[in-house]
């Protein structure tokens, strides 16, 4: 069966990110639900998170000709697909970690691959990429929202229900035929060395770049790890916990749809001061307060912690040339969606039982530095802005 590529690629974002909208605010309470305490979810938690680093640079780095894009998502989504079966095989500690890493390994590149995809088709067929990846905030949306109310319904297995789901999902759709497929260009240097790769590192508003949106999404792994934990012991259900998570995601969806008009002139570095305030008021809020108006707050601020930061990120990488896009897309995911998350995810787990909601305090101090870290380039405007 063939589909419109924008569709095909649409879809695709969309079971990624319902997937996504499952494990993301709900992997913990499925651990916990294990009977694993705080400390060992938190290392599951960081070894994913630096297997997703591992797969974000080292996987998705290796597809180099963009005509190989559909057929390696293909392959990542059945690979993710075989690895949370192992799920449903045990829940012992050490094979959890296992399953943690594999999965980690292969899910994490789908977003990366993605958006190179996205790159291409923009050039090639003039593709909007705001409107297609609306679709996956939109499934966030949803699902997580749906997570919830199960989990009140059921109980924690219906995280993993629903997860596995998602991925059979997501792996029919890829095995859709795009009506364009995606073109390589011979112009292009096949591979990219050490030199090439250092040679890109060194530059200052790279490496500046890089260590501020690290720190600045690496803010958000106490959130991303302990947040429903958390307000779950504030006498919160997870349905009211889900529909948090699914505000938060809201308000990404109308910066992502207004994004253009409201930061039509603004550079990376503009965009990286305002999410790093807004990072900073609402880390403040959700370690002062689980007062419902507060963390309602909280949450509409997301558009500003995260999706600002994403689009600093999106208008800084397509900036580059050729293939830098690529390889700069591959250690951004790495590093800031990865690996400043891993050692964060890590750091939380140790510290969330001493400190409960305090660590939220700990993600403030981590925005502070990023905000005098942002790289002072000014990247022209790109097709990929949103």
């Amino acid at each position: 069966m063939t589909i419109r590529s924008t569709y095909w690629l649409a879809l695709g974002y969309f079971t990624y990110f319902f997937c996504y909208g499952v494990y993301l605010p709900f992997w913990a309470v499925w651990l916990k639900g294990t009977g694993l305490d705080a400390e060992k979810i938190g290392l599951l938690l960081g070894a994913g998170m630096i297997a997703r680093f591992v797969g974000s640079l080292l996987i998705a780095s290796r597809v180099r000709d963009p005509s190989q894009l559909v057929m390696a998502l293909r392959l990542l989504a059945l690979l993710t697909l075989l690895c949370a079966a192992g799920f449903w095989l045990g829940q012992q500690w050490l094979w959890l970690l296992l399953v943690m890493i594999g999965f980690n390994l292969f899910f994490s590149p789908l977003v990366p691959l993605s958006d190179a995809l996205a790159a291409t088709w923009t050039r090639q067929i003039a593709l909007p990429y705001g409107p297609v990846r609306l679709w996956g905030s939109l499934a966030f949306v949803i699902s997580s929202a749906l997570t919830g109310m199960l989990v009140s319904a059921w109980d924690s297995q219906a995280v993993l229900a629903l997860l596995s789901a998602g991925l059979i999902l997501m792996l029919g759709g890829m095995l859709l035929r795009p009506a364009v497929m995606p073109l390589g260009d011979a112009r292009e240097t096949p591979s990219a060395g050490w030199a090439e790769w250092r040679a890109m590192l060194r530059e200052s508003s790279v490496w500046r770049f890089l260590l501020c949106v690290t720190l600045m999404q690496g803010a958000h792994a106490a959130y991303y790890g302990f947040s429903a934990i958390w307000w779950q012991q504030a006498g919160y259900s997870a349905s009211v916990v889900g529909y948090l998570w699914s505000l938060g995601v809201v308000a990404e969806i109308i910066v992502f749809a207004l994004s253009n008009r409201l930061f039509r002139r603004w550079g990376a570095r503009d965009l990286l001061l305002l999410s790093g305030i807004c990072a900073l008021a609402r880390w403040c809020i959700m370690a002062g307060t689980t007062q419902l108006p507060w963390l309602i707050v909280a949450q509409i601020l997301h558009c500003g912690s995260f999706t600002v930061c994403h689009l600093a990120a999106m208008r800084f990488i397509a900036a580059r040339q050729g293939g830098e896009v690529i390889r700069l897309q591959s250690v951004y995911s790495a590093l800031a969606m990865g690996g400043g998350i891993a050692v964060m995810t890590m750091v939380c787990g140790v510290l969330f039982v001493p400190l409960q909601g305090g660590i939220f305090w700990v993600m403030a101090l981590l925005v502070l530095p990023a905000l005098f870290l942002r790289p002072r380039v000014r990247p022209a405007a790109s097709g990929l802005q949103q």
